[in-house]
């Protein structure tokens, strides 16, 4: 692949419970919901959250930071010697420094994410908890048998959940701001190290390890720089919806470099997905991504 302008793009299915709270009602911590149009309420996992989760388990440096400010009022942000050339953080994520008195140095993300929704409607379920056994273990210590339970509830929700990540290839180890300019080699590495990073993804909420890993994906390396199958790829009674996908890929642009991956056994039309998509295991399909990357990089 020679073309200068390549952005890569990836539609993510996963199964997971109760991965990402807001705020707290009273003693009752309420999951991330948003209600659509007929009215039912999906729980979601931001991006911020799976922003944070890959930071964490990229396995690079984590950028510096800085306070800017004064008094109460300051704002933590990257250091302003951060660069993106020592940080893949900031080269995927971006950067906004700002200084009293000078003008702002600002990077947009290379690597964007969307929100993770769930695929099935929220519907009211909830954990009941209590702190019976630490109770139970100072009231028989103490000898006070005043001391009480604590009581709390959660919102649960277990579901399919889809989110899409797209990278600007040709904007990775790039930075205006201070002329950097990497190398193929590392471009490719970061890139790399980004999807062996998903392929694994998990999430540690409340005690639990929660499995971010694709069930299903369906991605490639375009000339066309849109996130392709974010609002394709539907999860139905436990069913991929081969029909929405299909209509994308009417596209011979997009069709041609196209490729999906899935669990086998994961979904009940897992013969339909093979026979009609042609799909492959997750970690062929991301063998097969990193050696497009590869392409793109030694051609550039």
């Amino acid at each position: 692949m020679t073309q200068d302008k390549m952005g890569l793009t990836a539609t993510i299915v996963f199964q997971a419970s109760s991965a990402n709270y807001g705020e707290s009602l009273g003693n009752v911590a309420s999951l991330k919901k948003l209600t659509r149009g007929d009215g039912q309420q999906y729980s979601y996992i931001s991006r911020q959250a799976i922003r944070y989760d890959i930071v964490q388990q990229l396995g690079e440096k984590e950028a510096n930071l800085e306070a800017e400010g004064s008094g109460d009022k300051k704002v933590i942000q990257f250091a302003k010697d951060a660069s993106i050339k020592d940080f893949p953080e900031i080269d995927f994520f971006g950067y906004m420094k700002t200084e009293k008195c000078n003008n702002s140095s600002i990077r947009s993300a290379k690597v964007r994410l969307s929100n993770a929704i769930s695929q099935e409607p929220y519907e009211g379920d909830t954990d009941f908890l209590t702190n019976m056994s630490l109770a139970q273990r100072i009231r028989k210590a103490t000898g006070d048998n005043k001391i009480r339970n604590s009581i709390a509830q959660s919102e649960i929700q277990q579901s399919y959940y889809v989110y899409t990540l797209t990278v600007d290839l040709d904007q990775i180890g790039v930075d205006d701001n201070d002329g950097t300019n990497l190398n193929a080699h590392e471009k490719n590495r970061r890139v790399a190290k980004l999807l062996d990073t998903i392929q694994y993804l998990y999430r540690d909420i409340r005690g639990r390890r929660e499995d971010l890993k694709p069930s299903f994906v369906i991605g490639g390396v375009y000339d066309i720089k849109n996130p392709i199958f974010e609002n394709a790829v539907k999860v139905r009674n436990s069913n991929i919806d081969i029909e929405s996908i299909q209509s994308i890929l009417d596209d011979p642009r997009v069709k041609e470099n196209t490729s999906v991956g899935f669990v086998d056994g994961a979904f009940n039309n897992n013969q339909e997905i093979k026979d009609k998509l042609d799909a492959v295991t997750v970690a062929k399909f991301m063998t097969d991504l990193k050696k497009k990357v590869a392409d793109y990089y030694e051609g550039n």
